[in-house]
């Protein structure tokens, strides 16, 4: 009895560190249980202070907007968030791309650490739309 959940125990976390930790977008390490694609990637030409205002009006609209922090060894012209929309753990980047491109990274994760790619694309497109109504054209 005592061998069979030694056994069950150095199987299970032999699962847990296969599955392991992954970094996010922010540089930020979290646990998943998907090597799947879990971002998606916008750009528009826009600066970096209207995509970031415009991805933090999305997740406070959509979820709880959790951090906001420049990523260390960045400038000004990387910024970062962190929210939760629904069980989903959701991470996004805004970085200038040039002078009069900037790309922003949105990232979902599920509860149990597994890709949430439909969200990601959701959250992206919607900060396109945000984007829209701010400047009253398209990105």
């Amino acid at each position: 009895m005592k061998m069979k959940l030694t056994s069950f125990a150095v199987a299970a976390g032999l699962a847990v560190a296969a599955l392991g930790c992954r970094s996010t977008v922010d540089d930020s390490h979290t646990f998943a249980s998907t090597w799947g694609k879990d971002t998606v990637v916008g750009s528009y030409n826009r600066t970096v202070d209207q995509v970031y205002h415009a991805a933090v009006v999305v997740i406070q609209t959509d979820g709880t907007l959790i951090a906001e922090y420049i990523p260390h060894d960045n400038t000004n012209a990387v910024r970062a968030l962190q929210g939760k929309v629904g069980d989903t753990k959701v991470w996004m980047r805004v970085s200038a791309v040039d002078n009069e491109t900037t790309q922003v990274e949105v990232q979902s994760r599920g509860k149990w650490g597994g890709s949430d790619i439909a969200l990601s694309h959701q959250l992206e497109k919607e900060i396109a739309l945000q984007l829209v109504r701010q400047a009253g054209a398209t990105p």
